[in-house]
C-alpha cells in the first residue's frame, strides 16, 4: 500500500509497473476526452485549437497521433519483451516517452498560436517518441535468432517518416493530410501485424479451453504467414498509390485487393466453437472492419456514388477502435493478474463501439448530423466506460502480488 501514497509522477507509484499502464490509460481517456471536444466544435460549435490545415487535420491528428500512437506505444514496449523472451523495460525510460507523449500535444495544440514553435515541438515530441522505442526495441528485436518480430521496428520507423512529413508540410504550409491518410495505412499495417502473435494466444487458448471442455482433439490456429503478408503488401501498396494519386482507379482497384486480402487472412480463423468466445470473436470482427473499410473506399473510388470517407471511418472507429479497446482489456487484465473473462461491461463496449463504427460510415448514406453525433456518443461511452473499469486497475498494484509485466497473454481467451 506504500506505492499507492506515492504521487503518481514517481516511479515507486503502480503505474509504472509495466510499460503499458501509462500509455494504455493515456490512450483510453484520451480517446473519449478528445472525441468529445470534437463533438463540442460539430454540434456546439466551442472553439478548436487553431492549428494548421483546419479542424479536420486536428481531429484526424489527434485520433491517430494521440490515441493511436500512446496504444501502440504500449503494446510494443509489453509486448516485445514477451515475444522475445527478455527482460520488461524500466520505468524511467517509459516515464520519459510518456512525457514526450505530453509534449506532443500540447505542442500541436499550441501551434495555432505560434505556428513554428507548436510544429516542431509537436514534431521533436512524437519523433522522439518513436525514435525512442526504436532504441529501446531495436536491440531485443535484431538479436532474436529468427528475428521473426524485426517487422514491429520498420513499422515504426515507417510511423516516424510519415509523421516527420506531415510536419515538413505543415511548417511549409503544404496541405498536410495526405500524410494522415498514410498514417491510417501504416497503422493497419501494424495491426495486421501484431493481431498475428496475439490472435496466436487468444484463439490457442480457447481451443485448449474448448478441448477441456468438451474432451475432443482441435487442431491448433495458425496465422499463416503467407496470407499475412499478403495483406500486408496489398494495404501498403494501396496507401502508397493513394498518397501519389488519390482517388485514382488504380487505387480504387487496389483497395478491393486490401479488402480481399484481409477476407483471405479470415480463412485461418475458421476454426469452430473455440472462436465464438469473446475475445477471438472480437478479434476476428476487427478484421471484418478492415475489409469492409477497403471495400466501400474502393467501390466509392470507382463509382463515384459516395464518399469513400465512408470507408475511412470503418478502419478509424471500427478496426483501430476496436483493436485498442480489445488490446486494452487482454493486456490490461492479464498483466495485472486478473482473469479477463466473465465482464460484461466488456460486451457492452464492444456492441458501442461497433455500432459507433457502422453509424459513422452510414453517415455518408443518409442524415450526417444525427448519425455522427450518435456515433461520436457512443464512441465516448465505449471508452468511458472502459476508463471507468480500467484505470484502478493501471493505478494500484498486481492482484496476484507478482511484479512487472509477468503473465502477458498467459491466460485463456
Amino acid at each position: 500500500m506504500t506505492a499507492l501514497r506515492e504521487p503518481v509522477w514517481r516511479l515507486a507509484h503502480p503505474l509504472w509497473l509495466c510499460a503499458f499502464r501509462p500509455f494504455f490509460a493515456l490512450a483510453i481517456v484520451d480517446a473519449w476526452a478528445v472525441m468529445l471536444v470534437w463533438a463540442a466544435f460539430l454540434f456546439l460549435g466551442w472553439p478548436l485549437p487553431a492549428v494548421p490545415g483546419g479542424p479536420f487535420v486536428w481531429h484526424a491528428h489527434e485520433l491517430l497521433a494521440g490515441f493511436g500512437l500512446a496504444a501502440v506505444a504500449g503494446f510494443v514496449l509489453t509486448s516485445v519483451p514477451e515475444f522475445t523472451n527478455t527482460s520488461s523495460f524500466g520505468a524511467r525510460p517509459v516515464r520519459a516517452l510518456a512525457a514526450l507523449w505530453l509534449v506532443g500535444r500540447v505542442g500541436f495544440w499550441c501551434s495555432g498560436w505560434w505556428p513554428t514553435l507548436g510544429l516542431v515541438v509537436a514534431a521533436c515530441a512524437h519523433i522522439g517518441l518513436l525514435a525512442g522505442l526504436a532504441w529501446l526495441l531495436a536491440p531485443r528485436l535484431w538479436r532474436d535468432p529468427d528475428r521473426r518480430h524485426v517487422s514491429f521496428l520498420w513499422a515504426l520507423l515507417i510511423v516516424a517518416g510519415v509523421l516527420a512529413g506531415f510536419y515538413v508540410d505543415a511548417l511549409r504550409g503544404v496541405a498536410a493530410d495526405r500524410w494522415l491518410l498514410a498514417l491510417v495505412g501504416v497503422l493497419m499495417v501494424l495491426i495486421v501485424i501484431a493481431m498475428s502473435r496475439i490472435s496466436m494466444s487468444i484463439v490457442n487458448a480457447s481451443v485448449d479451453t474448448c478441448v477441456l471442455a468438451d474432451g475432443v482433439d482441435r487442431a491448433p490456429y495458425l496465422a499463416r504467414p503467407p496470407r499475412r503478408n499478403l495483406a500486408v503488401w496489398a494495404i501498403g501498396l494501396y496507401t502508397i498509390v493513394e498518397f501519389v494519386q488519390p482517388g485514382g482507379r488504380v487505387g480504387a482497384w487496389l483497395a478491393l485487393a486490401a479488402a480481399a486480402a484481409v477476407l483471405n487472412l479470415l480463412n485461418d480463423w475458421h476454426i469452430g466453437r473455440p472462436l465464438l468466445r469473446r475475445f477471438p470473436l472480437l478479434l476476428y470482427g476487427v478484421y471484418w472492419f478492415m475489409a469492409a473499410g477497403y471495400a466501400l473506399m474502393g467501390v466509392a473510388q470507382l463509382t463515384g456514388a459516395f464518399s469513400d470517407h465512408a470507408g475511412l471511418h470503418l478502419l478509424t472507429t471500427g478496426v483501430l477502435g476496436l483493436n485498442i479497446y480489445a488490446v486494452v482489456c487482454i493486456a490490461g487484465y492479464t498483466h495485472a493478474g486478473l482473469d479477463k473473462d466473465g465482464r460484461p461491461w466488456v460486451l457492452w463496449g464492444v456492441l458501442l463501439l461497433a455500432l459507433a463504427a457502422l453509424l459513422r460510415a452510414l453517415a455518408y448514406f443518409t442524415a450526417a448530423g444525427p448519425a455522427m453525433a450518435l456515433a461520436a456518443v457512443l464512441w465516448c461511452a465505449a471508452f468511458a466506460l472502459q476508463s471507468l473499469h480500467m484505470l484502478p486497475v493501471f493505478l494500484r498494484p498486481r492482484a496476484d502480488g507478482r511484479e512487472g509485466c509477468a503473465g502477458v497473454l498467459g491466460m485463456p481467451g
